[in-house]
């Protein structure tokens, strides 16, 4: 999928989508991340494929 039609899907524009994926912390904070560990925790992240119907 282009980040022009994800972007279209979710309602933003497609600049900030490409911003989004492009910058260097990424798309979770990294502040928050290192706040995270500070505080003893992993983050683990798990993206499951949703069946259509």
């Amino acid at each position: 999928m282009t980040q022009a039609k994800l972007a279209e899907k979710v309602g933003t524009p497609a600049s900030y989508v490409n911003k989004l994926i492009k910058r260097e912390e990424g798309v979770v904070n990294n502040t928050f991340v290192k706040m995270l560990e500070a505080l003893g925790y992993d983050i683990e992240l798990h993206y499951v494929k949703r069946e259509e119907k």
